[in-house]
């Protein structure tokens, strides 16, 4: 895989826009220019506003013009913090994703701060829909479907029926831990069965390479794994901190970012002690707890 970001076609008039090595804050993207009639559409932009010059100079040199439309996926700013990079294109996303958006700011450049973010500007969608809306970008019809809560409460997902692409966003990683503390367990489950239903041969993921279906596989048997030591701990009274130090990363070991299970955990248990999907979690002290486990803060390269 390039260590450099960069646009590459996977269907006539759609690309994607990986970020190696699709670890923290490196995330993908998506660009339908269709036949170059009335404006290209953006899937998400990137965390930093230098990262996000680089992406806007690449869209206007592969489109030829600036996107109309941008799709966020979900609010993360690793996904949102470019927004304000595009400001001819109109935002679109799930009304749970504006909200969140709203109230979680520039929190993530908080995390990392010795990160150079630039002058960050939120832009959250002006608009939003509740289950599915209908884009067109010349003759590509897009469906943007909002699969339950999952990642988080506010996912999209992008689904292109006649290419058989689909822009999962982070509900799919590709060689990386997936992550849904904010969002559920269960719900994670379920939308991977929205999205295996589908019929996608082409997988752009929120983090790592592009691929298949195949990746469905990998992130259910990791989340199924999280409910089975979810449900041991609980039977054995041990806390997820100390499942996590006990199971370890197991079969998952060879993905990006395997700190991740402490806060995966901690869903998995309010889900299997009667949680709703969503449910609010301290997230925060989820963190900390994370990075205490890793032996510091996780590493963002952005």
């Amino acid at each position: 895989m390039s260590s450099t970001p960069g646009l590459t076609e996977i269907a006539d008039g759609v690309l994607g826009y990986v970020q190696p090595d699709g670890g923290w804050c490196l995330n993908n993207a998506g660009l339908l220019v269709g036949d170059g009639t009335g404006g290209p559409l953006l899937v998400d932009t990137v965390a930093t506003e230098a990262r996000a010059r680089r992406l806007r100079a690449q869209v206007l040199r592969v489109a030829g013009a600036p996107p109309r439309l941008l799709v966020n996926t979900h609010f993360h700013g690793d996904h949102t913090f470019g927004n304000f990079v595009f400001p001819e294109a109109v935002v679109i996303g799930h009304e749970r994703a504006r909200a969140d958006i709203e109230a979680a700011g520039l929190h993530m450049a908080g995390l990392w701060p010795d990160v150079c973010w630039g002058d960050l500007e939120v832009v959250p969608p002006q608009v939003t829909y509740r289950d599915r809306m209908t884009v067109h970008v010349g003759p590509l019809r897009a469906e943007l479907i909002h699969p339950g809560t999952a990642h988080t409460t506010g996912d999209t997902v992008v689904w292109l029926q006649e290419q058989k692409v689909v822009f999962t966003g982070d509900l799919v990683m590709s060689g990386a831990t997936p992550f849904c503390p904010m969002g559920s367990v269960s719900g994670s489950l379920e939308a991977l069965r929205t999205l295996r239903a589908l019929g996608a041969r082409t997988v752009v993921p929120g983090h790592g390479p592009v691929g298949g279906p195949e990746l469905f596989d990998d992130n259910e048997g990791y989340l199924l794994r999280l409910q089975r030591l979810a449900r041991e701990g609980l039977a054995a009274g041990l806390t997820p901190l100390q499942v996590a130090r006990e199971a370890g990363p197991g079969p998952y070991a060879g993905l990006l970012d395997a700190e991740r299970l402490v806060p995966n955990l901690h869903r998995a248990y309010a889900e299997e002690r009667g949680a709703a999907p969503g449910d609010p979690l301290d997230i925060p002290a989820l963190f900390r707890e994370m990075s205490e486990h890793h032996g510091g803060t996780p590493a963002c390269h952005a």
